[in-house]
């Protein structure tokens, strides 16, 4: 008997595999530093905000969340006619890919980079093209510009790259644009570009502006804390950014969310001083685990990458061991996100007692 089935494309899209949560341990504090999520609470004014929000439960979302569009356009200085908002810079690359590729279509893109990359483009029919990161987990830009085809439609710059850790300077995203065909969309995905301290860093929202083609991703969930609450932005042409607000979900950013997301850049400068604050204890982690003997990449996330090989699940179970829990990508290696200090503690003293790779 004929059952209904999916698209086939569907059915090759790859799981995502979430950071998983810590292992409850008899008398130990365990820490989650496997979903790069920021460690502290909302600040106090953000939390009142989200609280009198959920008192309209009851009622949809501003659908076009004109409170939060206003904010955005005033903190970044862009027309509202540029902006997009979803639930989560993640769902703008759907919607991006869903309105701009059609089935067979080519998609560039750092590998290994964000897992919901591949799983993205696949649901939109599209085909993954993966660059291989450079030696020291940076994107390798002129072999990606190689990779443009007359079937490329996207192009996904992650910085910091996810996992890896290293960002890309603005002297070498102008360089990349400088070759990519005007006809090929960009997308600069920068979830974590508060964390940033390179010496020549992306502006994306100012190479937007002067790019056609270029379209720039951003998040609450990590710099603001906001990740339970799923509220990203994109700053784009105003057709890309009429397209994108085309394909999305009706009242997708909830009431609460929106409330956060304003009450959160009203509260900016204090959450950046938190951010210096993990900025701080990143460079800690860093210089510790560099001590110890390991050759990671330059961190400029939230997260400090491990090169680990056929190593890695023994290094996530010897985390485990101490109350940490960490993201392993298996025969590759781990993402450890920054976290409190105890558990940034953990992991240095890990770095020592598991041997680095020779």
């Amino acid at each position: 008997m004929a059952h209904p089935q999916p698209r086939p494309n569907v059915l090759q899209i790859p799981a995502y595999v979430p950071g998983r949560p810590p292992t409850a341990r008899e008398g130990m504090t365990t820490f989650k530093l496997s979903s790069n999520e920021n460690p502290y609470p909302p600040l106090p004014g953000v939390l009142e905000a989200a609280v009198a929000a959920v008192g309209q439960v009851n009622r949809y979302p501003d659908m076009g969340s004109t409170a939060l569009y206003a904010a955005l356009a005033d903190r970044f200085d862009v027309p509202v006619e540029r902006l997009s908002v979803a639930t989560g810079s993640v769902a703008l690359i759907y919607q991006l890919l869903a309105a701009f590729c059609d089935p067979g279509d080519e998609v560039v893109h750092a590998w290994r980079s964000f897992e919901a990359y591949p799983i993205a483009i696949a649901a939109a029919g599209a085909v993954s093209v993966r660059v291989p990161v450079l030696a020291d987990g940076r994107h390798d830009l002129d072999a990606m510009a190689a990779a443009v085809t007359e079937r490329t439609k996207v192009v996904l710059v992650c910085t910091p790259n996810n996992p890896t850790g290293p960002a890309v300077t603005q002297a070498e995203l102008d360089a990349f644009l400088a070759q990519v065909p005007q006809r090929v969309l960009v997308v600069v995905d920068e979830a974590y570009a508060e964390f940033v301290r390179t010496p020549d860093p992306v502006d994306g929202v100012a190479t937007q502006a002067r790019h056609d083609n270029v379209v720039v991703t951003r998040t609450f969930s990590k710099a603001y804390g906001l990740a339970a609450l799923r509220v990203g932005f994109a700053v784009a042409p105003e057709p890309v950014a009429g397209a994108l607000r085309a394909v999305s979900l009706p009242f997708g950013v909830s009431t609460v969310a929106q409330a956060a997301a304003i009450a959160s850049l009203a509260a900016e400068a204090e959450l950046l001083e938190r951010v210096d604050a993990l900025v701080a204890e990143r460079d800690r982690v860093l210089a510790g685990v560099r001590e110890a003997g390991w050759r990671v990449p330059d961190a400029q996330g939230n997260f400090v990458w491990f090169e680990l090989g056929e190593r890695t699940l023994d290094f996530a179970a010897a985390a485990d061991e101490r109350g940490v829990v960490v993201r392993p990508f298996a025969g590759e290696g781990a993402r450890v996100s920054i976290g409190e200090a105890e558990a940034n503690d953990r992991v240095v003293a890990l770095a020592r007692d598991f041997p680095p790779p020779a």
